[in-house]
């Protein structure tokens, strides 16, 4: 299976899409995010640093955050084939990864571009909930992704929540950021003969469809 870098706006369905990979073809899915509490619930010297870095708002340096990296991909089971969500968010990070899989002897095989128009997305983002206890995501705007009963998870019977950065001015914010930083990576990667865009606008079958004929 190829490797994979997803590259989207905020709420255009990152997580989504790895959770249907990995249960349809048993990818592992690499969060930054993930990896960063993981390590602060360990309890390790480096999460207690990462616990005070997070507390006081400060940005977790790329160090850091390559180093969790490192120890992640260089495990047996993201041999298999692994997403990578929420990184590299610019195009230094992405020069890191380079050199980072290059060094681990593992490839990068495709940057898929996760395509959605700004109001789209922010559409989709005032709309989401997520289970607290299995952590399956939801939207109450969108047909498709509602829940049976409302704000009400299918599996586990709970409440849903939404998330509190979720609204419309965090939103702009957010999408801008994304602008101004994440979509250059378009270009890198256009260059290097890997990206493949795909059109986001349509349901989440639709997208699964045109992801399984990239990979």
């Amino acid at each position: 299976m190829k490797n994979i870098i997803f590259i989207a706006p905020p709420a255009a369905g990152k997580g989504t899409q790895s959770d249907l990979l990995v249960k349809k073809y048993n990818y592992v899915h690499i969060s930054t995010g993930d990896l960063l509490r993981s390590e602060v619930a360990s309890g390790s010297d480096l999460g207690n640093e990462l616990s005070d870095i997070m507390k006081s708002g400060a940005l977790v340096s790329d160090e850091i955050v390559t180093e969790l990296l490192r120890k992640r991909l260089d495990q047996d089971d993201a041999r298999r084939g692994f997403i990578l969500d929420g990184y590299p968010r610019n195009v230094n990070q992405a020069k890191v990864l380079d050199e980072l899989a290059k060094s681990l002897g593992i490839t990068l095989d495709v940057a898929i571009y996760l395509d959605m128009p700004e109001e789209t997305a922010m559409h989709r983002a005032l709309g989401r909930l997520t289970c607290p206890q299995c952590g399956k995501g939801y939207n109450k705007y969108e047909s498709v992704m509602k829940p049976i009963k409302d704000n009400i998870c299918d599996d586990c019977g709970v409440e849903l929540q939404g998330r509190s950065d979720d609204n419309e001015e965090t939103f702009k914010v957010r999408f801008n950021t994304y602008v101004e930083n994440t979509k250059p990576l378009l270009e890198y990667y256009d260059n290097k003969s890997i990206l493949k865009t795909i059109d986001n606008s349509g349901t989440p079958s639709d997208t699964f469809n045109s992801i399984e004929s990239v990979i």
